[in-house]
This record gives structure tokens, sequence and C-alpha cells, in this order.
């Protein structure tokens, strides 16, 4: 029997269903009718105010104070994705900072967190964690918010709860808690989550984020999805060899980005542009993506990498890359990791809906 000649059994119609009826609440941030559900989902008007029903019932989805007729009869209240329950926790340790945000469902950041602090070794660095969750655990809570898991950015490489490398932190072969404070917690790489923070605030496409910290990393997102490569390792943009006789590095090598544009290693402005721009030239002639989303300090950089850019990059005479400023800043990265968890509850609410009742 073919794959398409399965039945879905109800409890899997069911799913797919909630999760198509969220989603497209999802995709309209100003809310949308039930009966527009419908008519875009293909669903019964029945079946999209039971769905709805029991997303409100979940605190998933609300109904908004403004309304629409559409033209005409009564007024339709419209369906808003919540900020009334789950929430995700985003956390990032950092080589001069670690920090943390809550962030609801509608993308609202909710509670925010910053340590100021020199490199931490393991210990200290889970004790951070540990008061960042607590913090945002009480934060949360007072406003009647349920935190349904945490996501921590490393600047590393990182594979499940281990941090096999972070030469900035001077890590090697780092094991993280799975929880901390009672939450649940999984581990990525910074500049990718900083890139899925961006990708969900800008929309933008296809496109180069760039990381601008001690170290420098890059989120690479192609058609609206992170490309982490085989084991989630790729991206480390910061140890690309921009001159082979050059500086020494902490990962081993000499002459690596970061030598020359990292936040303690610049000496002049030119210098990091000019190295930087090498640096993305062979990541873009490679990857024909249209646009480098510039993070940190390296984002006043713009105008002077743009120029290398146009210089160096093979398609630059017919589609020149576009080059611009995070939106986010320094929050990127803990936005996205707490967005992973928000995304995954829109994605599949069923699953969270079971994991309340049980």
């Amino acid at each position: 029997m073919s794959g398409r000649d399965v039945p879905i059994r109800q409890r899997a119609l069911r799913s797919h269903n909630l999760a198509v009826v969220l989603r497209h609440v999802a995709d309209r941030r100003g809310g949308v009718s039930r009966a527009a559900i419908a008519a875009h989902s293909g669903l019964t008007k029945a079946t999209v105010s039971a769905i709805v029903d029991e997303l409100v019932a979940g605190g998933l989805v609300s109904f908004s104070a403004s309304a629409d007729n559409g033209g005409v009869g009564r007024p339709a209240p419209r369906v808003t994705l919540a900020g009334a329950r789950p929430v995700g926790l985003g956390m990032e340790i950092n080589v001069d900072y670690v920090a943390a945000c809550v962030l609801d469902l509608s993308g609202a950041v909710r509670h925010r967190q910053v340590f100021d602090s020199p490199p931490l070794a393991p210990a200290a660095a889970v004790a951070a964690l540990a008061s960042l969750a607590e913090n945002a655990c009480a934060a949360a809570q007072s406003e009647g918010l349920t935190i349904a898991r945490g996501v921590v950015a490393v600047p590393g490489l990182v594979e499940g709860t281990t941090v096999h490398l972070a030469p900035n932190l001077d890590w090697h072969e780092v094991t993280l808690p799975a929880s901390l404070a009672g939450i649940d917690l999984s581990f990525g790489n910074e500049a990718n989550l900083a890139a899925l923070g961006e990708l969900h605030a800008t929309g933008l496409p296809s496109f180069l984020y760039v990381s601008g910290e001690i170290g420098i990393g890059a989120g690479i997102v192609f058609h609206h999805q992170i490309l982490p490569g085989t084991r989630g390792w790729a991206g480390e943009l910061g140890h690309v060899t921009v001159d082979p006789d050059g500086r020494a590095c902490r990962c081993g090598s000499q002459g690596c980005l970061e030598q020359y544009a990292g936040k303690h290693a610049m000496r002049s402005v030119e210098e990091a542009a000019s190295a930087l721009g090498v640096a993305l030239s062979s990541a873009v002639n490679l990857l024909d993506l249209p646009t480098v989303v510039l993070g940190g300090h390296l984002a006043p950089l713009a105008p002077l990498v743009d120029a290398e850019l146009r210089g160096r990059v093979l398609t630059a005479k017919w589609a020149p890359p576009t080059i611009r400023a995070s939106t986010l800043g320094s929050d990127a990265a803990i936005i996205g990791a707490a967005r992973t968890v928000t995304q995954a509850i829109i994605d599949d609410p069923a699953a969270y809906l079971t994991s309340i009742r049980a």
C-alpha cells in the first residue's frame, strides 16, 4: 500500500487540523475571522469553530476586541494568537554577558534580563543560567504565564547538551544540564538562533546573518529555513581564513576573520571592513544569497562592507547583495531561541495541549 493510500486516523486528522488553523491565525498578525479560516483552509465552519474553541481553552488563541464584518452582516470577532498562557524562554551565554527573555505566542517580549560578565567557566555559566531561569519563571508566573521550555544560545559547536568547542569561552567538550529551575532545556548555536530571530522579525526569505560579538558567527537562511549543516555546525564565518599567514586565533588556526573584525580584535574600522568583505564575498559567491544582515558591532560597517562586496561578488554587476543592519540588535539570539519554543507550539498545538492535560 502506498503512503498516499494509508488512511488518516482520527487523532492524526485532529492534530493536522489544529495545526492548520493555528498556523493560519499566526500568519495574520492582525487576527482573522473564523469564516476566513474556513474559506482559506477548506475546513467547514463548524469544524473551525470547534477547533478555535479548543485552542481558546488551551490558551493558544483569543478573540480580539476589534472586529470587522467583511462589509456585510454582524461584526465577526477576530481570532488572534494569545499572550495569556504558554511562553518560550530564550537564554544566551556569550563571552561578556548572559541574557534571557520570555516571548509569548504573539511575539511580544514579556520579560528580559541581561547580566554583563567576564567569560564564565562552565559551572559559573550554569549558575548564571539558573538565576536567569528562576527570575524568568517568577516574572512569567506574576503575569499568569507558563514557560513551556527553554532554548539556550551558545557561541560554539553544539550537539545535544554538549558544547564540543567554544573557543572564545575556552570551553572544550562541556556538557550542560537538560533542565534548570524545572524547565526543560535544549541548546543551539548563537548565530543560527539569532538568524531565526531575524527571520521572523523581518520576513526576509533568504539571507546571511552575521553576529558581531567577541567572536563572529553566521546563520544561513534559505527560503525561510535555517540551513544548519549536517551536524548543526554550519556558519563558522569567524574562522574563515582571510590571511593564511595572519594572526594566531584561539581556535588553533591563524588569519581567521575574528582576529581582524571581532569586537576586541579590531585595530581599525577599515581593516575590519576589508577582512569582513573578503569573508562575506566568498560566502555570497558560494551561496548566492541576496542579503547580508550585520549584527552587533559589525552593523555600522555596512557601507564599507557594501563597497567591498560590490568589488568582489561575481554577480554584483547584475544583482548586488543588499547589506543591512540587524533589526533585533543584541537581542537577536535570545529572541530567536525563545521563538524556537513558541514556533514548535504553533506547528504542533496538539502535542502542547496533550502535555498540559497530562
